[in-house]
């Protein structure tokens, strides 16, 4: 494959969970891969991945990257990166600081990736793909997630939107398919991690990889027939629209004080 005809993806949030489920997915699926995370992508199949070191709080840091992942014609873009909090907070304990950093990770940094990369999905051989990880809180507003539950919804009706201005289905147009997915239950991630008990058990948890056949499914496709979708995905890796079953809600009461 030469340079110039070299199939490209971008993830933004990639290092770890569900970013980097997809993210070794699309390489195993051969397209070259660049990470923009704040940590480094380490483990198995790491060497595999670019990676440009990227805090979402630094717009001028982050607008270069972009700039740079999207010089080029791109066939497929993940943003999953995304800021829950140290703890579930309730809302009259939760700080300025936090809400501005939610709002900086789950939804402007979203809408910077947007800006830079949709003009290089635009591809003029066949449209690109924008993946969009989402979240049952969309569906499910809770106590102790008003941050989280806000600027997830934000980010899911800016996908929405920009979806609707997309035609890639019209002849002649140069467009790209949006799809948004969300895991069905709890994922095991190094940022759950950090909130449970040394000793939890995540039996029923699932995990990354179970993204891995939609991300390969829309490597090879292109998201062919799933533009404007919004997805559930199972422990299993099966993939259903969110119109026929609403997620489950992960919300809970949460007394003050309490740390989640």
């Amino acid at each position: 494959m030469t340079e110039s005809s070299r199939r490209r993806a971008l993830v933004v949030g990639g290092s770890t969970g569900i970013g980097r489920g997809i993210a070794d997915a699309w390489t195993e699926e051969g397209l070259d891969v660049t990470v923009l995370s704040r940590s480094q992508p380490t483990g198995p199949g790491a060497e595999r991945l670019r990676w440009a070191a990227t805090d979402l709080t630094d717009t001028d840091r982050v607008a270069e990257n972009l700039s740079l992942a999207a010089a080029e014609p791109l066939h497929a873009v993940c943003y999953s990166a995304v800021h829950y909090g140290d703890r579930r907070t309730l809302f009259r304990e939760c700080t300025e600081a936090e809400w501005r950093r939610q709002l900086d990770v789950n939804l402007h940094g979203l809408w910077l990736t947007l800006s830079w990369t949709v003009p290089a999905l635009r591809r003029p051989d066949a449209p690109g793909v924008f993946l969009g990880v989402s979240s049952e809180v969309v569906y499910n507003a809770g106590p102790g997630r008003s941050g989280y539950a806000a600027t997830k919804a934000g980010a899911a009706a800016l996908l929405d939107s920009v979806a609707q201005e997309e035609t890639p289905e019209l002849p002649g147009t140069e467009a790209l398919r949006i799809v948004q997915a969300l895991p069905a239950g709890m994922v095991d991630t190094p940022g759950i991690r950090r909130r449970r008990p040394a000793d939890f058990d995540y039996g029923t948890y699932m995990r990354p990889a179970s993204f891995a056949p939609l991300a390969r499914e829309l490597a090879a496709t292109a998201g062919a027939g799933l533009h404007g979708a919004h997805l559930v995905v199972d422990g299993a890796g099966a993939w259903y629209p969110v119109s026929e079953r609403l997620p489950v809600s992960q919300s809970r009461r949460i007394p003050s004080g309490t740390a989640s």
